[in-house]
């Protein structure tokens, strides 16, 4: 008998886990972003809500985003300025047609040359606004 007594006795049970879960957090959702919730839950095709909602905060990488107001200008500025370089080229093409359907050769190509040291300052422009932007990215944007 003695020999029985010496045993631990077998409690029963589960065994405890070597790094439980002990810290709880506590969020409220509305009802549509909890019925969007549901939903990805049940695509996901997971047991457990508890790991899904772990799973998407940890296995994904998380960006913050800072808005800076001179970044935005700047990227609003120069999308309006590239609108109307577009405006631009589509105005060159219809020029050259109306060169070549209402004047002769020679006075269309007189006035070809002129459009082409027109084009030519507004390629070196075009240069210069590639470099300041290239110059702006890397100083502002990579940070």
């Amino acid at each position: 008998m003695n020999e029985n007594n010496n045993k631990k006795q077998n409690k029963g049970g589960r065994r405890a886990k070597t790094d439980p879960s002990i810290h709880r957090h506590v969020f409220r959702l509305t009802d549509e972003e909890n019925a969007k919730l549901l939903s990805l839950f049940e695509a996901s095709g997971m047991p457990n809500k508890a790991k899904f909602i772990i799973y998407l905060l940890f296995s994904k990488e998380m960006k913050s985003v800072k808005i800076d107001k001179g970044t935005v200008d700047f990227y609003m500025r120069l999308t309006s300025f590239h609108s109307q370089f577009r405006s631009v080229g589509i105005n060159y093409n219809q020029i050259l047609k109306l060169l070549y359907k209402n004047f002769s050769e020679k006075k269309a190509a007189a006035f070809l040359y002129k459009l082409e040291k027109q084009t030519a300052e507004m390629a070196m422009l075009c240069q210069k606004i590639i470099q300041l932007t290239e110059e702006f990215d890397a100083k502002y944007m990579k940070k």
